[in-house]
């Protein structure tokens, strides 16, 4: 199972890179492949490609803000939750995601 995210929050400095890492390695411990796009200060990095959103399973948007050109995502199931709450619970994030897809 591919899953893509997108983490982002206002100031797009800690929580950003924070929930990002986080859900990343709840993802890989559970046996996922993912890629997390992060939107903060220093702008886009880790980019999520037309091929990446092709291929996804779902999407995780992490973020306290509006993201970047997040409809690329509206054919794909999509779990919107706070940046703190990946940061705080990103084993739940993912298992919430897991049990919405079955």
């Amino acid at each position: 199972m591919y899953i893509l995210g997108v983490t982002s929050c206002p100031v797009g400095i800690a929580h950003t890179y924070m929930a990002a890492s986080n859900l990343e390695k709840c993802a890989k411990k559970k046996g996922l492949e993912v890629k997390i796009e992060t939107q903060g200060a220093t702008g886009v990095e880790n980019e999520i490609t037309k091929e990446d959103v092709k291929r996804a399973d779902a999407v995780i948007i992490a973020s306290d803000v509006r993201i970047k050109n997040g409809s690329r995502f509206d054919d794909l199931p999509t779990l919107t939750v706070g940046v703190s709450e990946a940061i705080k619970d990103a084993d739940g994030i993912i298992n919430e995601l897991l049990e919405a897809l079955k």
